[in-house]
């Protein structure tokens, strides 16, 4: 055994003497004072020198962190996820003081460096402007730092100290994140060679860690996002451990490039943006009949499942929004107007509306669980740098639903949401991750009904055996929530469906229902959405499929081609035959070549081409062929039919 530790039965021989526990379950006696490092060379030599960080009590710290009482410990290597943000940081760092020696030193002013869901960024303020073609020298200045292998090294400092450093250097940026943090006395700088900057960590041990990463893009940002500060010039990155995950990852980025949902949607004809609605989509012909397949899908799933639908007003008076709670938590981010010297809003959230429809009359125990749902257009300005086709917009579409229930009823009915969620996502083909998020920091109401919520959510995730990843303090200003993560076609994860359990709307408008003893009581509320934002889903669809939609949601499901204009009659005989079908089909009838009409066809991503001629036509026959196949099958127009109908009814 290492000198390190010490055995268990003489651990209460040293007053100096802590416990360390694994997640394998070992314990160990330890002298107090260890470094995480040396405890990670002790348990053996591989794991000393692949190990990147650690979580200590929950909480991730670099490898040169002090253990000075009984904790939990686990070392992080390379390949567990925990370990991505250390890379990211560093890289971040690595990218900072690339630029730096690149450019002049003094000139270059340091905003932030953050780890992202896929990567890294570094926000700088530069006297020139940095473009695509500057991102491979600043590359292979940082592949030199590596090669130096610099030691990183934490210090601590108090912020008197912190901001004479920064204060002689002239970083204004983050003089002021100093002087903005009222409740730090101590702050952390990053050293490795010539360069430091503010961080709270963790880092890699040494700069030569970092093998595996790639500069992908330059892009304007406003400092901590605030539009009426000063813009930034920040530089995109990817890191991993290892370069194939780096590979992998950068093929997946080209992949994603070709589904870009905007440049799909304008290549299918789905939808559009003009400057007079900025972030408001204006849906084309084609992408209504995509909307409109997926609202009737969802339409009458909830119907079949004990649903109502219902619509609200778009605009409601500012008293309404002030007794929600959404005037403190959604006000900057609200349209607002003015009627007959009275402050409305364009509605954020469909809530408030739903809650007054509930009053609007009275209710018995008996009438319980009722179930709103609505396809309600809600307006939240977002700046416009933020902006993503239709995955960032100012205007959108949810698929909202509010279940009011009795206190006993909470999880069954959460319990029959999961299974419509699951039921529907099933049809899309998407695997999915559950979150468990828990009381935000701005949240509103008594500690004990949140306890309540929580509990009663995370027993039907447990009771159901889902296996969920709890997060901390991201729930709604009202309530816990269960938050669903998609995955599409290329791995990427997207936040969509959500079930919010809320003890604090009922109260705040007064809710109630008449119970078995004649009195009056709260209902509780469960907030729901599938798609979350219909506009998003769209987005996210088009590129989970890559433009080419199954055959129940194709915008065009059939595309009819003669083989020239003789036989034209015929094609609209067939257009005909399909449309009365309830298929939604075009004939072709130009006079371009057959070849030129069905390369259209397939660059359209029309599920099913159909050729006629004259043997088709004397046998009431037609020549099909599938998107993505060159096989062409001669097939009775019957026949066709059928199987056509039967895909769409199984969705296929």
């Amino acid at each position: 055994m290492s000198p390190l530790f010490h055995s268990k039965s003489n651990s209460t021989t040293g007053s100096n003497l802590i416990e360390i526990r694994f997640p394998n379950g070992d314990v160990r006696s330890v002298e107090s004072g260890v470094s995480v490092l040396d405890l990670a060379r002790s348990a053996g030599t591989s794991l000393g020198k692949n190990a990147v960080a650690a979580r200590l009590n929950g909480r991730l710290v670099d490898l040169s962190e002090t253990v000075k009482q009984d904790s939990e410990l686990q070392i992080l290597l390379p390949g567990d996820e925990d370990s991505l943000p250390v890379y990211r940081l560093s890289a971040a760092h690595l990218l900072a003081q690339a630029v730096k020696r690149l450019y002049d030193e003094d000139a270059v002013k340091l905003g932030i460096g953050l780890p992202t869901k896929d990567g890294f960024y570094y926000d700088f303020a530069l006297p020139h402007a940095l473009s695509a073609e500057d991102l491979p020298a600043i590359e292979r200045e940082m592949r030199r730092i590596v090669e130096e292998n610099l030691p990183i090294r934490r210090r601590t400092v108090s912020r008197a100290e912190a901001l004479d450093f920064f204060r002689e250097r002239g970083e204004m940026f983050k003089i002021e994140m100093i002087e903005d943090a009222a409740e730090s006395d101590v702050f952390s700088l990053y050293e490795q060679g010539e360069f430091t900057d503010l961080d709270r960590g963790p880092h890699l041990p040494s700069t030569g860690r970092l093998k595996a990463f790639k500069l992908l893009s330059v892009a304007g940002a406003y400092w901590r996002g605030d539009s009426n500060r000063p813009v930034l010039q920040r530089i995109y990155g990817s890191a991993f451990p290892r370069k194939e995950q780096l590979n992998d990852h950068l093929q997946m980025l080209e992949e994603a490039k070709k589904r870009d949902h905007r440049k799909l949607g304008r290549e299918l004809k789905l939808f559009m943006f003009s400057d007079e609605a900025p972030g408001m989509p204006f849906y084309l012909p084609n992408g209504m009949k995509l909307r409109t397949e997926l609202e009737n899908f969802s339409r009458n799933m909830q119907l079949d499942s004990g649903y109502d639908e219902v619509r609200s007003p778009f605009m409601m008076n500012r008293r309404l929004w002030e007794e929600s709670g959404h005037w403190d938590h959604y006000k900057d981010n609200m349209y607002f107007s003015e009627v007959d010297d009275e402050a409305f809003a364009l509605k954020p959230m469909n809530c408030p509306g739903h809650m007054l429809m509930y009053k609007n009359e009275l209710h018995s125990y008996r009438d319980l669980p009722i179930r709103m749902m609505e396809f309600g257009q809600v307006h939240r300005h977002e700046y416009s740098g933020a902006l993503s086709g239709l995955m960032r917009v100012r205007t959108f579409c949810q698929d909202d639903a509010h279940l009011f229930v009795l206190p006993g009823q909470i999880e069954e009915e959460i319990g029959k949401v999961m299974d419509l969620i699951d039921r529907m996502y099933h049809v899309f083909g998407f695997d999915y991750r559950i979150e468990l998020s828990t009381r935000p920091e701005d949240s509103m109401g008594s500690e004990e009904l949140w306890t309540a919520a929580e509990n009663a959510l995370r027993n039907v995730l447990e009771d159901r055996g889902v296996n969920y990843r709890l997060n901390e303090g991201d729930g709604a200003f009202y309530g816990p929530k269960i938050d669903y993560h998609v995955l599409d076609a290329l791995g990427r994860s997207w936040q969509c469906g959500t079930i919010q359990l809320d003890f604090q709307m009922p109260e705040k408008f007064d809710l109630s229902y008449i119970g078995e003893d004649g009195g009056k009581h709260r209902p509780v509320v469960i907030h729901r959405a599938i798609y979350g934002s219909i506009d998003r889903f769209i987005g996210i669809l088009i590129e989970h499929y890559a433009g080419a939609f199954p055959l129940w949601l194709s915008p065009v499901q059939v595309r009819v081609l003669p083989v020239s204009g003789h036989y034209d009659d015929y094609a609209f005989e067939v257009r005909k035959r399909l449309q009365d079908a309830g298929l939604r089909a075009e004939a072709e009838v130009s006079g371009n070549k057959l070849g030129y009409k069905m390369r259209a066809a397939q660059q359209e991503k029309i599920p099913y081409i159909l050729v006629v001629g004259e043997k088709e036509k004397e046998s009431g026959c037609v020549n099909v062929r599938r998107y993505d196949d060159e096989a062409q099958i001669m097939t009775p127009l019957d026949e066709v039919v059928e199987r056509l109908l039967e895909e769409v009814r199984v969705r296929g």
